[in-house]
C-alpha cells in the first residue's frame, strides 16, 4: 500500500516490457485505466558523489524535467524490501521553480551528474493506482505502481505473471543491455544511444 506524510511516501512498483504499446493501451479502459497525463518528454540527471556514495548505499537523487515542470525525488531502500516480488522505497519528491539552479547547487556542494536517461512517458490511473508507459532509447517499458495487491490483479488483468516483473531501475537496464549489444552509449538518452550503435 502507497502510504503518503507531506511529500514523503512508500513507492511500490514493477515494471514490465511492452512488446506492443497499442495493444496494451487498447485494453486499460476495460480494466478502469484511464488516461491522466499525455505522453510528455521526460529527461533525467542522476546526481550522486565521485566515490558514488548514494549509488552503493541504494539510494537516489534526481532532477528530472517532465514536460515544463521540475521535480527533485531522493530514494532510499527498504530493509524489508528484501526478497520481495515489487520495488519498494522510500520516496521524498518535490516541484522546483528552476532545474537548472537546483543542478548548480548540486554541483557546487560536490556532486555531479551521474547518469542521464530519457524517456516519453504517458500516464493511466484508475484513481487507485498508476500505470504508466515509457518509451525509452532500449524498448517500451510500463510501470504499474500501487499496493501489491492492485499490482498483482492489474497485471494479471493484462495477462503479465509474476516472473515477468521487473524490479530494476533505468540505469541497470541500461547497463545489461549495453553489455548485452555492445552499444558505446555513456547514458541512456536518444542521441546517444543511436549514436552508439555499434554495426
Amino acid at each position: 500500500m502507497t502510504t503518503e506524510t507531506s511529500a514523503t511516501k512508500l513507492e511500490v512498483e514493477i515494471k514490465f516490457r511492452v512488446v506492443d504499446a497499442v495493444q496494451l493501451c487498447a485494453r486499460l479502459p476495460a480494466i478502469g485505466l484511464h488516461l491522466r497525463t499525455p505522453r510528455t518528454f521526460e529527461h533525467n540527471r542522476l546526481f550522486d558523489t565521485p566515490e558514488r556514495a548514494l549509488r552503493s548505499s541504494g539510494q537516489t537523487l534526481r532532477i528530472r524535467q517532465y514536460g515544463d515542470k521540475w521535480v527533485i525525488t531522493h530514494k532510499a531502500p527498504l530493509s524489508s524490501a528484501a526478497n520481495m516480488p515489487y520495488k519498494q522505497r522510500m520516496e521524498t519528491e518535490t516541484t522546483v521553480a528552476d532545474g537548472e539552479a537546483l543542478a548548480k547547487v548540486f554541483l557546487s556542494l560536490g556532486y555531479e551528474v551521474a547518469f542521464v536517461y530519457e524517456k516519453w512517458r504517458t500516464e493511466y490511473s484508475d484513481g487507485i493506482g498508476h500505470l504508466v508507459l515509457d518509451e525509452t532509447p532500449i524498448g517500451i517499458f510500463a510501470e504499474l505502481e500501487g499496493s501489491p495487491e492492485w499490482i498483482d490483479a492489474t497485471a494479471a488483468h493484462l495477462g503479465i505473471e509474476p516472473e515477468q516483473y521487473i524490479t530494476a531501475n533505468y540505469a541497470r537496464l541500461f547497463f545489461a543491455w549495453k553489455q548485452e549489444g555492445q552499444n558505446a552509449a555513456a547514458n541512456m538518452t536518444f542521441a546517444e544511444v543511436t549514436a552508439g550503435t555499434i554495426l
